[in-house]
């Protein structure tokens, strides 16, 4: 039992370590708005397509709906971490680049507190920023050039806990509550040919608030083989707590460094609470044949036009729905043949933009197609499993000749689900 817990506290404490340093992409549309949004899903989640809403087992966490917390076996004590692999095809006007990278995921633990009623705790990411491309353009009627660099990086992360409580044996309820946070700095530099003085333009924004979310599901047995789930959850959208620096830093000798007396920064000023997270909305049916096939679909909505940008509503974010489906098959359960107790995952996924009214119009549009495997392991006990998903992820611009992505990610996923609180009994 020690050992244990002493395995997952390193585990817990080396993820977290890992979270401040993190870079998980490379994406110039990560410029606007909060940046790249993560859907909550899991490593196992993401191999179906991202889908959680309708997912109810007793073998993985699902954070994506709170509803399923009650459905954890009452002996067991579930811990998940996750990690992604990522690299990325940029491609625009004949000109192509790759970028490689790595990052944290998410951590959870759970467990039961009573016969009706699971709880969760965890970190999961809630978007990404991380950019950096630039641009020379001549001035005319001179030989002087300019040269602006695009500069951006940080996101936003969440702590939550969530309770799953059993109104009845088919009908569940739950919510998470979450501590919102992070910082996003950009910042664009601008500098000329003929001079060594460079103009700096930056926004910090700095965000300490909360995030909600509920969730119900109901399963409808149709016989003892097969069931039907159908999930929803809600998200409450609302302004966010946060602080936006916004400010002209003039340095000489293309110097930015605190510790001179080479810059000059004017126009500094400070606003308020000017952004918010939207409203959203899920549905999710799961179709589960015995304890072999598991089929499912989801469908989201975010209302992003009612969220704040910059302190205005409606102008740079407009609705974003997502459309996700997905299965798993386990040949058989107690085979003794380690491929028929092996979970076979495929999915897929569309998604439409957040952004709107960008220098190139709307956000792009991004769909995604994935696979991956579930490899029960003896670390400790028999449903410790390994999840591994593959995916590809197409982001495709409003207008063709603007930058597209081909994007390649592994996922890694190890859930613990140990019989800690079984009790022994001694003849």
């Amino acid at each position: 039992m020690l050992s244990k817990k002493v395995l997952i506290s390193a585990l817990f404490v080396a993820g977290s370590a890992a979270v401040c340093a993190q870079t998980s992409t490379n994406s110039p549309y990560t410029r606007y708005g909060l940046g790249d949004l993560s859907d909550q899903a899991f490593a196992n989640n993401a191999a179906m397509g991202g889908i959680g809403y309708g997912l109810r087992n007793s073998l993985n966490i699902n954070t994506m709906n709170p509803a399923s917390y009650s459905s954890v076996d009452s002996l067991s004590f579930m811990f998940d971490i996750g990690m992604s692999l990522k690299s990325s095809n940029y491609r625009e006007g004949g000109i192509n680049s790759n970028a490689k990278n790595s990052s944290f995921d998410y951590v959870a633990m759970q467990f039961r507190l009573h016969p009706r009623l699971g709880i969760a705790f965890g970190f999961t990411p809630y978007s990404t920023v991380g950019y950096k491309f630039g641009k020379t353009s001549s001035i005319e009627g001179s030989d002087v050039t300019i040269t602006n660099v695009f500069y951006g990086e940080g996101g936003l992360q969440q702590i939550f806990g969530g309770l799953g409580f059993k109104i009845l044996d088919n009908l569940s309820i739950g919510a998470n509550a979450g501590y919102l946070y992070g910082d996003i700095n950009y910042q664009t530099a601008a500098s000329f040919s003929n001079r060594g003085d460079q103009t700096i333009t930056y926004n910090n924004l700095s965000v300490k608030s909360y995030n909600v979310s509920f969730g119900l599901q109901y399963t409808q047995p149709f016989n003892k083989d097969n069931s039907l789930t159908i999930g929803l959850v809600y998200g409450l959208g609302h302004n966010m707590n946060s602080t936006e620096v916004k400010g002209i830093q003039v340095t000489a000798d293309n110097t930015s460094s605190s510790t001179s007396d080479s810059y000059n920064v004017v126009n500094e000023r400070e606003e308020y609470n000017g952004y918010g997270i939207p409203h959203t909305f899920g549905a999710g049916l799961t179709f589960t044949h015995k304890q072999k096939l598991t089929i499912g679909a989801d469908y989201t909505l975010q209302q992003w036009s009612k969220a704040k940008y910059n302190n205005t509503e409606g102008l740079y974010y407009q609705d974003r729905s997502k459309v996700a489906v997905g299965a798993e098959y386990t040949p058989n359960l107690l085979s003794r043949n380690y491929l028929g107790r092996i979970r076979y995952r495929v999915g897929a996924y569309y998604s439409t933009p957040y952004l709107n009214n960008l220098p190139t119009g709307e956000g792009p549009s991004e769909y995604g197609v994935s696979a991956g495997f579930g490899f029960p392991l003896y670390l400790f006990q028999k449903h410790t499993m390994l999840s591994i998903t593959g995916q590809y992820v197409r982001v495709s611009p409003s207008i063709s000749r603007m930058l597209s992505e081909d994007r390649f990610v592994i996922k890694l996923g190890l859930t613990f689900n140990e019989r800690w609180f079984m009790k022994w009994r001694v003849q």
